[in-house]
């Protein structure tokens, strides 16, 4: 098979759909890789450690796109590929349709065959091609939510970790999914005082016997949400619903109960958000302020740390990628139900029921 490999061209996303070790596996099975050049600079890995894996270099992203019966990429396409993509090719990316209509029509005319990465789930529910990246996120989401709060950036001048003789910082999180757990080990990392919500007990058990005696977990609803954002300073949403919109938790009036300079997260972002206050930004420009309330929504919030999301993206991804390329879609799917789970979208018609649901279609195709 012929793979694709085209630079992302989404603001300041500096992943890469591919390593070179992942070219290598694939040229030494007789596939074809073509990689535009430079895609992987912002990852590490420059045009010779890709020739040098077997990938033919090409200089432009439509070329990689003509020749290729499988593109491999990290974001979603923008509307600059769309007239690129080909009726009956691959597209293996994270796709997140449920939050973007112009993107989900635009699939539909291509009549692609579109594999999002977050909708590949396990038996168990696991989601094997998302937790690398809510991982990353999740503990990211700490990380940037630690500098929000500095006054220079209008957050309220709190150190989430205090130092002897001020008390800790406080942290809500929001679900206790990978982004929630892994936020929460963060935060707890830093000394914050940290409270953890879930409707799932069996999740807030899990949290509870893993971390230390300053992570306290509660029941999610919406009488604990609006007691605790009263004295919380950051806030990190992370509750994810597979495929679908996230809910949203926290609504416009909930900021004027929140003390000035709080700082928001929202990991959820790709799915919507799970704040009613929620719009994308980019690491260009990654916060704005509503009712003195510090927004941090950056939809590629991974991409930050190209490296190190790279390598454990594709970690993750290139079992996938030989399959497809060693057996075609059809009998991937056919025969690893956990693949067939990330089958979106064939020949324009939809075949993942919550994307229909997000924008109330009726019907599979329009």
């Amino acid at each position: 098979m012929k793979i694709g490999i085209p630079k992302e061209i989404k603001n300041n996303e500096s992943r890469v759909g591919m390593t070179p070790a992942g070219v290598l596996e694939l040229s030494k099975l007789g596939h074809k890789v073509f990689i535009q050049s430079t895609a992987g600079e912002g990852s590490g890995w420059d045009d010779e450690d890709y020739h040098a894996a077997g990938a033919t270099i090409l200089p432009t992203i439509d070329r990689v796109y003509d020749k290729s019966d499988m593109i491999v990429k990290v974001k979603e396409p923008i509307e600059q590929e769309y007239d690129l993509i080909k009726e009956d090719q691959i597209i293996f990316t994270y796709f997140h349709f449920a939050s973007n209509k112009q993107l989900t029509e635009a699939m539909m005319k291509s009549k692609s065959v579109c594999i999002a990465y977050e909708t590949v789930e396990g038996e168990d529910g696991s989601l094997p091609l998302l937790t690398p990246m809510s991982e990353v996120a999740g503990r990211m989401a700490v990380q940037q939510g630690a500098k929000y709060l500095e006054k220079p950036v209008k957050g309220r001048g709190i150190l989430l970790g205090g130092v002897p003789g001020v008390p800790p910082g406080k942290v809500l999180v929001l679900g206790a999914g990978t982004v929630g757990i892994q936020a929460a080990k963060m935060a707890a990392g830093l000394g914050a005082q940290v409270t953890v919500l879930d409707i799932d007990m069996k999740k807030l058990r899990y949290v509870n016997d893993v971390m230390p005696p300053h992570v306290v977990t509660e029941f999610s609803n919406e009488y604990n949400i609006r007691k605790h954002i009263k004295t919380s300073d950051l806030i990190i949403g992370g509750v994810l619903i597979t495929g679908a919109k996230a809910p949203r938790l926290i609504t416009r009036d909930m900021l004027k109960e929140m003390q000035p300079g709080t700082v928001i997260v929202d990991v959820a972002v790709d799915q919507g958000g799970c704040f009613e206050t929620t719009r994308p930004t980019t690491h260009e420009d990654p916060a704005y302020i509503i009712d003195d309330v510090v927004h941090y929504c950056v939809a590629n919030m991974p991409g930050a740390v190209p490296y190190t999301s790279t390598v454990a993206l594709t970690n993750v991804t290139l079992p996938y990628v030989l399959k497809l390329a060693n057996m075609g879609w059809e009998d991937a799917c056919a025969d690893d139900k956990t693949l067939a789970k990330g089958l979106n979208m064939v020949g324009g018609k939809i075949l993942f029921s919550p994307i229909l649901e997000a924008f109330g279609w009726k019907e599979a195709m329009i």
